[in-house]
């Protein structure tokens, strides 16, 4: 058996899925997905509600999901009128 096997049979099921919702939410932050990295870390907060942790990284979500959506916004107005000029004068 391996230590790290060991050190999660000597956790509570409450600890178990802090860390596996945690764990997941640092995969789907390394892809950029930082919907899905939200929900993960509101859903470790059901196993250890109030901690700090995952607090800060619901707020350092929310500030990636708004940065994201207002670079889309900046961006879709200039690809609509890319492809209109495109398709007017192609």
């Amino acid at each position: 058996m391996s230590h790290q096997e060991e050190h999660a049979q000597n956790l509570t099921h409450e600890q178990l899925k802090y860390k596996e919702h945690t764990e997941r939410a640092g995969h789907f932050i390394k892809i950029d997905l930082f919907r899905s990295a939200r929900e993960e870390y509101k859903a470790a907060l059901q196993y250890q509600p109030g901690d700090e942790l995952c607090l800060r990284q619901i707020d350092a979500m929310n500030a990636n999901i708004s940065r994201d959506r207002k670079t889309v916004l900046t961006v879709v107005p200039f690809v609509l009128i890319l492809i209109l000029v495109i398709a007017l004068w192609g």
